[in-house]
């Protein structure tokens, strides 16, 4: 282990010490950190969007941190460790990259393999499937879909879902139906908005987003990731507009939208 590496666990210890630790941190538990996880691991994706590296280690850091902390708490209660939570992953990986490691030997490395990438991803596939079989929580009227979280972000959860069933051969053969799928959603929305029903069109609205998830999937491009960058263009863009507005001594409100989609379009106009 690294000199670094043991100082951050040593650091958590004494944050945790019943006696001389933190208050805050004594408090936490699994369930009341898991909300700062998820806020830290959006962090180190927007530091990756904005490719501001030095932010980026910084961001890292707090998302360590977290493992840290999940792996001083699992100690503490007789659980698991850090050291078993990186042995763990180890011998996963070793374990899923079988064309990598040879039999699950970390030290066979570098001896070429003669499978195909296609091979290589089914393999994967069975592993994962042969890991559940195994697994003493195995429940036999289990669905292959119940490790994916609940709990998970909805887009992200939905191109899971969508990459588990495909492997199993539920999926459109290519990019043509998936089209003509997000066209059938959307004529169903605007039929359930006609009808003024909030639940249908609730429904309907999540069946556009799923479809609309799948053709990212398609397309190899990660749904979160293109509206996140589409949330960020939107906020430098109309940022300028409020500059605009603002170099005139007035309020948003005193322009029609028709100015403000000038404005918008002048934005556009200078790269932003």
């Amino acid at each position: 282990m690294s000199d670094a590496l043991a100082r951050l666990q040593h650091l958590m210890a004494c944050l945790r010490d019943p006696e001389f630790g933190c208050d805050w941190d004594k408090k936490q538990n699994y369930k009341s950190l898991a909300p700062y996880t998820l806020e830290e691991a959006y962090e180190v994706l927007d530091a990756i969007e904005r490719e501001d590296f030095d932010h980026l280690k910084e961001e890292l850091g707090d998302l360590l941190f977290q493992v840290i902390f999940y792996g001083q708490i699992g100690k503490e209660e007789g659980r698991f460790t850090f050291d078993d939570i990186a042995d763990a992953i180890t011998q996963k990986m070793v374990r899923r990259h079988p064309h990598i490691f040879p039999d699950g030997d970390i030290s066979r490395f570098g001896e070429k393999t003669t499978l195909t990438e296609q091979e290589i991803a089914q393999q994967w596939q069975q592993i994962k499937a042969k890991e559940k079989l195994q697994s003493p929580n195995k429940d036999v009227s289990s669905s292959i879909l119940d490790d994916i979280p609940a709990s998970m972000p909805a887009l992200m959860q939905a191109v899971k879902i969508q990459k588990k069933v495909a492997g199993f051969g539920f999926d459109w053969p290519n990019i043509a139906p998936v089209f003509e799928k997000i066209r059938e959603e959307l004529d169903e929305l605007e039929e359930a908005i006609r009808e003024n029903d909030k639940p249908h069109t609730e429904e309907e609205m999540g069946d556009v987003l799923f479809a609309v998830s799948n053709l990212a999937r398609h397309l190899n491009v990660s749904p979160d990731v293109a509206l996140n960058k589409t949330n960020v263009k939107f906020r430098r863009r109309f940022g300028r507009i409020e500059d605009i507005v603002s170099t005139q001594n007035k309020n948003l409100t005193d322009f029609s939208l028709e100015e403000l989609d000038r404005y918008w379009e002048q934005a556009k106009s200078e790269g932003l």
